[in-house]
């Protein structure tokens, strides 16, 4: 049977009194009635007596605790800060993005500021209901379940004169030199749709590409179509895994001057970046939804959503204010490296 804790009583309080008065140590008095000397020593550090201790006063003390308001939690649904995280929630920012956004936006006003931690927490604790739903919703993996990847033997065709990923230029692997990307297809329902995804290495800066298949031809005229929107300064290479729609990876590399390099089979780690970002795409494109219904502008202002949330990586700045830096830097000193 496990132990029942009680509050000291009157009667409780009046033999510590007695018997402190006739110098008695905690743990005699403890032993006497029955308790644990820490509690006698929590009774006697906290009651605060004009001299020697008193069973009166003790006793009115505690009851004054006893019915003490308690103070109201930073996360509490009716306050101020919860309606604000709700707010950066539905901006599809994560909980890490706005413990830091309201850091920066009170430093030095703890009450406004809370931890990712206590936003998970305020979440997941919150009562059942729309409400829960609905912010459970914003998070990145709302109601997922990890599966083991199949290692089965690569039954894709082998995409002729591509060039391995262990011959890129040490300069991508560094991050230093902005204009290297990384390249993939997210597929929707019954992979009939697609969208192209590219992630610049450096910058975290994202574009997106409106396919009409996922066929060579179709992925070629997207990617050269994106690409060229950029600066010539920030196209040298991508990355890409062994997909068949890359066949065409020369015509790609002659129309906008991008080097493509591969990389190994099972091996998503070799592009992190990317695939890192279309995790966070699936916030604005579910999976099992039908892609074919987002238009160029449509995917160019989920890229620009993106693209204006913060990233640890990056300090906690935008992906487009370090790409624009970058842009302004390369156009000054054409030969700087950073």
């Amino acid at each position: 049977m496990p132990k029942l804790y009680t509050h000291l009583t009157t009667q409780d309080r009046a033999v510590v009194m007695t018997m402190r008065d006739d110098l008695c140590s905690i743990r005699s008095i403890a032993k006497r009635l029955c308790r644990s000397p820490s509690t006698i020593s929590r009774e006697l550090k906290r009651t605060v007596c004009t001299s020697t201790y008193n069973a009166g006063d003790a006793h009115r003390q505690s009851e004054a605790r006893r019915i003490a308001p308690r103070r109201i939690r930073k996360m509490h649904p009716d306050g101020t800060l919860f309606l604000i995280v709700r707010i950066y929630l539905k901006l599809l920012w994560s909980p890490q993005q706005i413990s830091r956004i309201l850091k920066s936006m009170w430093p030095d006003d703890s009450s406004n500021t809370v931890s990712h931690e206590t936003i998970y927490n305020a979440l997941y604790l919150h009562p059942r209901g729309e409400l829960k739903r609905e912010m459970i919703a914003c998070l990145r993996h709302h109601n997922q379940v990890r599966k083991p990847r199949s290692r089965g033997v690569d039954r894709r065709g082998q995409i002729m004169d591509m060039q391995s990923i262990h011959i890129r230029p040490p300069e991508v692997e560094d991050r230093l030199i902005p204009g290297h990307w990384e390249g993939d297809l997210i597929k929707g329902a019954g992979n009939r749709s697609s969208v192209g995804t590219l992630v610049e290495r450096t910058t975290r800066f994202v574009v997106l590409a409106k396919m009409d298949n996922a066929g060579t031809q179709s992925v070629v005229d997207s990617f050269s179509s994106v690409l060229n929107r950029q600066p010539a300064s920030m196209r040298k290479t991508m990355t890409y895994d062994q997909g068949r729609e890359m066949h065409g990876h020369k015509v790609l590399t002659q129309r906008t001057g991008v080097q493509i390099y591969f990389a190994d089979p099972h091996s998503p780690w070799q592009r992190g970046s990317n695939e890192n970002t279309n995790g966070l795409l699936r916030q604005y494109m579910p999976k099992g939804s039908d892609l074919s219904i987002y238009s160029q502008d449509e995917l160019d202002d989920i890229a620009l959503s993106l693209n204006t949330r913060p990233r640890q990586t990056l300090g906690f700045r935008t992906p487009l204010a370090v790409y624009t830096e970058h842009i302004a830097r390369l156009q000054i000193q054409p030969d700087s490296i950073h």
